[in-house]
C-alpha cells in the first residue's frame, strides 16, 4: 500500500497538484478507516486542486483585467443610491449581455458608483472564465494613438477585441486628444455587434459632441453605441463625499450633472405679446 501512496504522492508532484498532495494523507486515512469510498476521495483530491487553480485563474484574472482594486456587486451600498433599480444590476451580473454583444452605458454625476459597478461586473465576468480588459477613456485613446504612430493599429485594435469585455472608464472626465476621436470610432467600430462594451461617463449623449471635439464623429459613435444598448442613469450624491455634505453648497449635493444641454435661444426679434383675453379672466 505505501508504495502505491508514493507513486500516487509522485503522480500529483509531477502533475503539480500541490492541494490535492496536501490533502492526500489525510484522505488515505479517512479511506483506510471507511469513512468514505474510493470515488469519494479521488473526488475531494480532485476538489482541491480544482478549487485552487479556479483561485489562481480569477487572482491573475482580476490583476491582468486592470479591476484593481477590486470591487464587487456585495459590496455597492444600494441604500445610498435610491436611484438605482438593485434588479437591474443583479440581473446585468448574469452576464447575458455579454453574449448578446450588448453595450452598457452608466451615466451619473462624479462619486455616485459608475466605476464600482463596471468595476465589480468586469469581475463577475473574470469568475466565470471570460477575458475583461478595463480602462479610461483617457487611457484607451493614448494606447491608441502611439499604436497608429508606431504602424501597430490593427494589432491593438485586435488586441482590445480579444476581450469579451471592454470596460471603459470616464468618459467626459479629460478632454479628447486630437484624432483620438476618430481613433476611438474605429475601436467602437471594430467590435459593433461582435463584442460586448461597459462605458462610464458623468455628461449626458447630447454634450458627446463636446467631449469627442467633434459632433459628426460623436453621432457616428453614439450610432453604434446605443443600438444594443442598455443606459442606467444614476442620480444623486456622491458616496465619496458622504462625510463632508456639511461642506458643499445644498443646492449642489444632489444635482445631477448630465441634465440635458438648455433648448437653443431663438434669433430674431421676440414674439409679440398677445392681448389678454378678458372673457376667460
Amino acid at each position: 500500500m505505501s508504495e502505491i501512496i508514493d507513486s500516487i504522492r509522485a503522480s500529483l508532484v509531477g502533475l503539480r497538484m500541490p492541494r490535492a498532495l496536501e490533502a492526500l494523507d489525510h484522505t488515505m486515512r479517512c479511506l483506510e478507516r471507511g469513512e468514505m469510498t474510493a470515488l469519494e476521495a479521488i473526488d475531494i483530491l480532485l476538489s482541491h486542486e480544482h478549487g485552487n487553480r479556479e483561485s489562481r485563474r480569477f487572482t491573475m484574472g482580476v490583476k491582468t483585467s486592470r479591476l484593481v482594486p477590486m470591487k464587487t456587486i456585495e459590496g455597492f451600498d444600494f441604500s445610498f443610491q435610491p436611484s438605482l433599480d438593485r434588479s437591474r444590476i443583479i440581473a446585468l451580473a448574469q452576464l447575458d449581455f455579454i453574449e448578446r454583444g450588448e453595450v452598457v452605458h452608466l451615466l451619473g454625476p462624479p462619486g455616485t458608483g459608475k466605476s464600482h459597478l463596471a468595476t465589480a461586473l468586469g469581475v463577475e465576468a473574470v469568475r466565470a472564465g471570460k477575458r475583461v480588459y478595463r480602462a479610461s477613456l483617457a487611457e484607451v485613446i493614448d494606447m491608441l494613438v502611439r499604436a497608429e504612430r508606431d504602424g501597430r493599429l490593427p494589432e491593438r485594435l485586435r488586441f482590445f477585441n480579444r476581450n469579451s469585455l471592454l470596460i471603459v472608464d470616464e468618459i467626459g472626465y479629460l478632454p479628447v486628444t486630437p484624432g483620438g476621436a476618430n481613433l476611438f470610432f474605429q475601436l467602437v467600430n471594430s467590435r459593433y455587434e461582435k463584442g460586448a462594451m461597459i462605458l462610464t461617463s458623468n455628461r449626458g449623449f447630447a454634450e458627446w459632441g463636446e467631449v469627442f471635439g467633434d459632433p459628426v464623429v460623436a453621432t457616428a459613435l453614439l450610432d453604434r453605441l446605443l443600438h444594443h444598448a442598455i443606459v442606467i442613469q444614476i442620480e444623486g450624491a456622491s458616496y465619496r463625499l458622504r462625510a463632508h455634505t456639511d461642506l458643499i453648497p445644498e443646492h449642489t449635493r444632489t444635482i445631477a450633472t448630465i441634465t440635458p444641454p438648455p433648448p437653443p435661444r431663438r434669433r430674431g426679434r421676440p414674439p409679440k405679446e398677445r392681448p389678454l383675453d378678458h372673457r376667460y379672466g
